[in-house]
Formats: structure tokens, C-alpha cells, sequence
């Protein structure tokens, strides 16, 4: 028969061993970022919008390489990412952000890319930003199949501000005011295959104040049979 001590201390070394809700995001997240390659789809829904946007295709690789890809009113722009680095397909080759501004501030508007091709090149890698939203939650908790909680104030504030920082990204956010936000996670077998994020609040604009609210849906699959092509000329433009 067991001692009272031996039996206290197994109870005590499994419960030290538990990994919570956030214990698990963070796993799955990491699971995902070492996967050989992966290929996401991400959908936007804007309250109130006339025209949502449209969807985004990636495809990752463990050799730091994405390729993302949106279609919107018949036209498809792609771009393709390595670390902090991204350029993007243009009537005029391959181009980086700055290459844009440069075209836009000359009049030409970076000819088949412009702004559509400035929005994918703030593209955060999904796997990365579950891991870092896991953080920035006051709580996470499993509720119905999938792990949720609220985000605070300043990660809100943060998605509403469109992600400046990524390349593409010119200066400071828009003022929010009244930020929140919420994230879902979807596991199955340890792994990521669906996340999802709330953010609403008041954004500053020129032409005054005016309230937003966004979805963004993030789905996973084909973990490790993804084949992520890279065209050379992008490569050589990103100095690789």
C-alpha cells in the first residue's frame, strides 16, 4: 500500500505537469511555426462594410519563406515574405514597400500593386500571431470545443491599428479609442486548425470619429505536404 506522503506528492507532480488552456495554445502554435510547411486561408468580415475583403491564401515553409496571395474584384496580388522582409508582384516586377511608396509618391501608384500589395506586405505569419495573442489575453478558457478569451485593451488597440510595423507599414496607427477584442482557438490532436479574432473600438479618422468591428478567421491545413513555391525573381529581389 501507498504512504500518504507518496500519494500526495504524485498528486502534486501531475497537477505541476497540467498544462493549462494557455499552456496549450502556446504548444499548438509552436507546433505549427516547426511544421516543414502549412497552407492558411484568412477571412475578414467589417461590420457595416460595403465590400468585404478579400480572402488571403499563405503557404509557409520551415525555411522562413510565405507566399500569400489575395483576390479581390477580379484581380489577384501576390506577395511573398521572409522574416521582416516581403516584396510583391507588380506590373513592374517584383517590389518592396518602399519601391511603392516611391511609385505612388511619383505618380505612378506601383502599377498593379499599390495599396492592395502594401496591405498583404503587413501580412503577420498566423502561427506567430497565435502564439503572441495566447499572451496578450486576460484569461484563457475552454468553452465549447475551443479555448477563448479577451484580449486587453492594448492588444486590441494594436489589431485595430492594422498591424503598422510590418513591412508596408508607414509610421504610427490610426488613434483607437474604446479598443476590446476577443480570440478562439480550435485544436484537434494538440494541433491549431482554426483561430478566430474579434476587435472592435472608435478609430480617428480625417473626416471624423467612427466605430469598427472585425472578424478575422484564420483556418489551417495540409501541415507538412504543403508545397511552397517560390518564384527566383522574388528571391533575388529580397536578397536571397
Amino acid at each position: 500500500m501507498k504512504s500518504p506522503i507518496i500519494t500526495t506528492l504524485a498528486s502534486l507532480l501531475a497537477l505541476c505537469a497540467y498544462a493549462g488552456p494557455k499552456e496549450d495554445i502556446q504548444a499548438a502554435a509552436t507546433k505549427l511555426a516547426d511544421a516543414p510547411c502549412y497552407t492558411w486561408t484568412t477571412t475578414t468580415a467589417i461590420e457595416g462594410a460595403q465590400n468585404a475583403p478579400g480572402v488571403v491564401t499563405g503557404k509557409a515553409d520551415k525555411g522562413g519563406y510565405a507566399v500569400v496571395s489575395q483576390e479581390r474584384e477580379g484581380n489577384t496580388t501576390m506577395a511573398v515574405l521572409k522574416g521582416d522582409k516581403g516584396v510583391v508582384k507588380t506590373d513592374s516586377g517584383w517590389q518592396t514597400a518602399e519601391d511603392l511608396r516611391a511609385a505612388a509618391q511619383a505618380g505612378g501608384g506601383g502599377r498593379g500593386g499599390g495599396m492592395r500589395g502594401a496591405l498583404l506586405l503587413r501580412t503577420a505569419l498566423p502561427a506567430a500571431e497565435a502564439a503572441k495573442l495566447a499572451t496578450k489575453t486576460t484569461e484563457l478558457k475552454a468553452s465549447d470545443g475551443a479555448i477563448a478569451g479577451d484580449l486587453t485593451p492594448e492588444a486590441a488597440k494594436e489589431m485595430l491599428s492594422f498591424g503598422r510595423g510590418r513591412p508596408g507599414g508607414q509610421g504610427q496607427g490610426p488613434e483607437v479609442k474604446n479598443a476590446k477584442g476577443s480570440v478562439k482557438y480550435w485544436l484537434k490532436d494538440g494541433a491549431l486548425v482554426k483561430m478566430q479574432v474579434q476587435v472592435s473600438g472608435t478609430i480617428a479618422g480625417r473626416n471624423g470619429d467612427r466605430d469598427m468591428a472585425r472578424t478575422t478567421t484564420h483556418e489551417f491545413k495540409d501541415v507538412g505536404t504543403t508545397k511552397v513555391e517560390v518564384p527566383e525573381e522574388a528571391k533575388k529581389k529580397l536578397g536571397a
